[in-house]
């Protein structure tokens, strides 16, 4: 069997999908892996560590994919890379079937199958394989840089000669990976920190790491299957926005992380909200790819709005720590193709919980 790992082709993408770290235990799995030339290069992974590793060095990427029985990627492509691959082989990546209904259709018109890395179920025996997950936790961590970064305050209390500082305040919206993993930062930075989310359950969660958790009573459970939350009613959606500009009008930080799969993210902090902040505070908005959860926020763009604060539309924030996101998306990989290795060969069993959740197209046989 031949595993290919293409370079990225999206501007901003440093990330690649397999590490030597993997490709040697793929290789001792009785697999060939094929890494494109300098596929690994931006996130600090050169050609020969890959070669030491195992792995073979192809310069034409035409010839990698048309011979390649599974080719792993990191970011979504287009219908042309897809008609490349070969009939029957396994395509896996983040492949964002939900934004982009017309994937499936083109995979399976190529006899593609394709495992989607965010369509993994949220059970158990899957969360080794949880990219959504291990990638979340690192742009958690990075926008309470960004943010640190951009306000001209202390995140910590500070007591000097000159007097005491008080700490800054940050509020996280959205409690799940990428939330929990920011108000951990936030509060390893000193900041004194809160938290809310429309799913009462992790109240626990926020509260472990030293955060306060905000409660607003909604009316009704607001936690879909799975663990995601579930899009709120016009009515609830308002409400909330209303209550939003109290609470984020207090707050020097505010990072907003919530995102519904396949809908537009939802809109938390309003203009209203926006201007109820000090001058000099900071918005990061890690939904800004999906909409934005603040109304002023640009996807890829840094605003400043008309009463000084600063809005950073976050994109791709794994990307920009490319050594670890990496890392951790090529083990996830690994663990999602260890189990179905036979003798060499990739055996996917479409009835296995993990296969059928994932599964865009195609049969494997």
């Amino acid at each position: 069997m031949i595993v290919a790992v293409p370079r990225e082709t999206a501007q901003s993408e440093r990330r690649v999908a397999l590490v030597p770290e993997t490709v040697q235990r793929l290789v001792k799995s009785g697999v060939e892996v094929r890494v494109e030339r300098g596929a690994g290069v931006s996130a600090a992974f050169p050609d020969d560590d890959f070669t030491k590793a195992g792995a073979s060095i192809v310069d034409d990427p035409a010839a990698l994919l048309s011979a390649a029985d599974v080719v792993v990627t990191v970011g979504k492509r287009d219908a042309g890379f897809y008609r490349q691959l070969r009939r029957g082989s396994t395509l896996i990546g983040f492949l964002n079937p939900l934004g982009d209904p017309t994937a499936k259709e083109t995979l399976e018109s190529a006899g593609v199958t394709a495992l989607a890395m965010e369509m993994i179920p949220r059970i158990t025996r899957a969360q080794s394989m949880d990219a959504l997950s291990s990638q979340s936790n690192i742009a958690g961590y990075k926008a309470v840089l960004l943010a640190a970064g951009a306000l001209p305050k202390f995140f910590p209390m500070l007591t000097t000669a000159a007097g005491t500082i008080p700490p800054a305040r940050a509020l996280i919206l959205g409690a799940g990976v990428a939330g929990l993993q920011a108000i951990a930062t936030a509060r390893r930075l000193g900041a004194v920190v809160s938290g809310y989310d429309v799913r009462a359950v992790v109240k626990e969660q926020v509260q472990s790491l030293g955060a306060a958790f905000l409660e607003f009573d909604l009316g009704e459970s607001a936690e879909a299957a799975g663990g995601y939350a579930k899009e709120l009613t016009p009515e609830q959606q308002e409400r909330q926005r209303a209550w939003m500009v109290e609470q984020i009008g207090k707050n020097d930080v505010v990072i907003t992380t919530a995102l519904v799969p396949g809908r537009r993210a939802p809109i938390l902090v309003s203009k209203a909200a926006v201007e109820a902040m000090k001058p000099g505070s900071v918005i990061v908005d890690i939904a800004a790819e999906a909409g934005g959860n603040c109304e002023l926020t640009v996807a890829e763009q840094t605003i400043v709005s008309p009463n000084g604060v600063t809005i950073i539309g976050a994109v791709n924030l794994p990307s920009t720590m490319p050594y670890n996101a990496s890392q951790l998306y090529s083990r996830n990989v690994y663990a999602l193709l260890q189990p179905f290795i036979k003798d060499g060969s990739l055996v996917l069993d479409p009835n296995d919980e993990v296969i059928k959740g994932a599964m865009l197209g195609g049969q494997h046989s």
